[in-house]
């Protein structure tokens, strides 16, 4: 429970090889982690995101919630895949209200509850609202070339605690690289803390990038099939536009060919 609700307090505050350290905005450092999903043919890891929905439900639930993230989504063939009865079963672990002033087990149909605690953020958007890579002074430009970063700075937040420690008003505080500063909550990834199904080894920085990239696709769930329309939309768009420039040399060549003559 208790490393639950560290974790929870993690993404309240600031909230995979992995490339040398870029700095962050006011002094953070976030390591490029290479996640199947960038680029633009990029596609979620189906194994990856069921192994992050494991760190979240055995980590971050206690405290944190996701409540734009219906549990039907869990099936979604772009995402995580999982079976009707395998989402049946999961989401009737949580309680959600019943309307009547008490709980009842969830059904498919419902959202994950909201967060536990008022200094829990949901992290339904969390990857969204966070942007790893900055600057210029603001220009965008890594964040043309790179993505947003959401998800290498949740990986790296959750890496990022260097030991250090300070107490502050008889409250104690951990240094973060990744954040730059002191936050509140103690680390949470521990190596082997979860046992994961698939047997992939659970090393601290797996579970980090397991779990940054399942909130990655808990804010973006539609990621594929927006880059497939986009793909699409700009193969049609070449070809409408060599059409009408082969269309406009045809209408336009005997005029030109007659000013010359003339």
């Amino acid at each position: 429970m208790i490393r639950k609700l560290a974790l929870s307090a993690l993404m309240a505050l600031t909230l995979g090889g992995a490339a040398p350290a870029l700095a962050a905005g006011s002094g953070g450092h976030i390591t490029d982690y290479a996640f199947s999903f960038e680029g633009p043919f990029g596609t979620y890891d189906r194994a990856q995101l069921q192994r992050g929905l494991q760190v979240y439900t055995e980590v971050c639930s206690a405290c944190h919630g996701l409540e734009l993230v219906a549990f039907r989504t869990l099936a979604d063939e772009t995402g995580l895949g999982l079976d009707a009865e395998t989402v049946r079963t999961y989401a009737a672990t949580f309680e959600v209200d019943d309307g009547d002033g008490g709980y009842r087990a969830a059904g498919t149909p419902d959202h994950f509850p909201g967060s536990s605690m008022e200094t829990a953020p949901d992290l339904s958007l969390m990857a969204k609202a966070r942007a790893g890579f900055h600057g210029p002074y603001g220009l965008g430009i890594n964040q043309l070339l790179r993505g947003m970063g959401g998800a290498e700075y949740i990986a790296s937040f959750l890496m990022g605690f260097n030991g250090e420690e300070s107490e502050q008003g008889g409250a104690v505080f951990y240094y973060n690289e990744a954040f730059g500063g002191n936050v509140s909550m103690a680390p949470q990834l521990f190596d082997d803390l979860v046992e994961y199904s698939d047997g992939t080894q659970a090393t601290e920085e797996q579970m980090a990038q397991d779990v940054a990239a399942f909130l990655m696709w808990a804010a973006e769930p539609r990621q594929t099939e927006r880059k497939m329309w986009g793909l699409i939309g700009v193969i049609f768009l070449t070809l409408l536009a060599s059409l009408l420039y082969l269309t406009n040399k045809r209408l336009w060549a005997p005029i030109k060919d007659q000013a010359k003559r003339g």
